[in-house]
């Protein structure tokens, strides 16, 4: 099996709206499906060869769907990717301000949902697909990626200043603040928060707690699992503030659609990765 993985430092005047960027190219895998599981990211995917394939999207009125170039909001489902054992390309994990600043739309106008780049982003997100595509090395394609969202990017486009708080509260904690308090700190009631927030993001204040828990409890699981084969989930549930170990595998199972010893044993070892994306490069982190 070949697997190449290449981490690109997001240029600076990115860095509030891209989290991270990855290239890569795996071959030689078994051909299966991988679930795309929801992340604190909007998931940013162009492929070098075979398009990304989709059976099913997080919004399951979604049809199936092929993609050069994907752009997938926030969500609380899995997508399920086929691969047929070969996948390449490059991903970038967004924020939601960079929802507004680079797509010209706010996170809330995805949720749930995947969309062709070009539908998206228009003639320079046909610009983009194409000449990542074209390029002969991981320099020009990524040199590409940013020439174009740099010159499409609105620096002065971005949320309410007290959702982009609502936001970094939430992220910051983990997930573990209550929406009340999260409320109070931004001056808001919950109700208007809820409003705000979730027009915004596509996610609730609560859904956005559970998606940002969950996710760091995917990561820290795979993490272990892959040093050392370490599966202690009522340990991995008290660190990470679930009420206990049966609270944890019913948020996994609503999530992911999966235990956590069963999306293991799926997916530990096939396309893993250490980006804040909806899984991992290829795999549309819902990547």
């Amino acid at each position: 099996m070949r697997t190449e993985w290449v981490d690109r430092a997001v240029h600076p005047a990115l860095r509030r709206f891209v989290a991270t960027a990855v290239g890569y190219r795996q071959e030689g895998l078994a051909p299966g499906l991988h679930r795309g599981l929801p992340s604190p990211f909007l998931t940013f995917v162009v492929t070098l060869d075979e398009p990304l394939v989709l059976l099913a999207h997080p919004d399951p009125g979604q049809a199936p769907g092929r993609y050069d170039g994907l752009v997938g909001g926030l969500h609380t489902r899995p997508a399920l990717i086929e691969h047929p054992g070969r996948q390449a390309g490059l991903q970038l994990s967004l924020t939601p301000a960079g929802a507004r600043a680079l797509l010209g739309v706010p996170a809330g106008a995805l949720a749930s949902l995947d969309a062709p780049v070009d539908d998206v982003l228009g003639a320079p997100g046909r610009e983009l697909v194409d000449r990542v595509r074209s390029a002969p090395d991981w320099p020009g394609r990524f040199a590409a990626v940013e020439q174009v969202l740099l010159r499409s990017a609105r620096h002065d486009s971005g949320p309410a200043p007290e959702v982009a708080e609502a936001w970094r509260l939430t992220t910051a904690a983990g997930g573990r603040l209550r929406v009340a308090e999260v409320a109070a700190r931004v001056g808001w009631s919950d109700r208007h928060l809820e409003k705000r927030f979730r027009a915004e993001t596509g996610l609730s204040p609560k859904e956005a707690a559970r998606v940002v828990r969950f996710d760091r409890a995917r990561r820290l699981l795979a993490a272990r699992a892959g040093r050392d084969g370490a599966r202690d989930l009522a340990g991995l549930a008290a660190d990470l503030g679930f009420a206990d170990q049966a609270h944890l595998t019913r948020e996994w199972r609503a999530l992911a659609g999966l235990p956590p010893t069963g999306w293991l044993a799926a997916e530990f070892g096939f396309v893993q990765d250490s980006t804040p994306g909806r899984g991992q490069a290829a795999a549309h982190d819902h990547t």
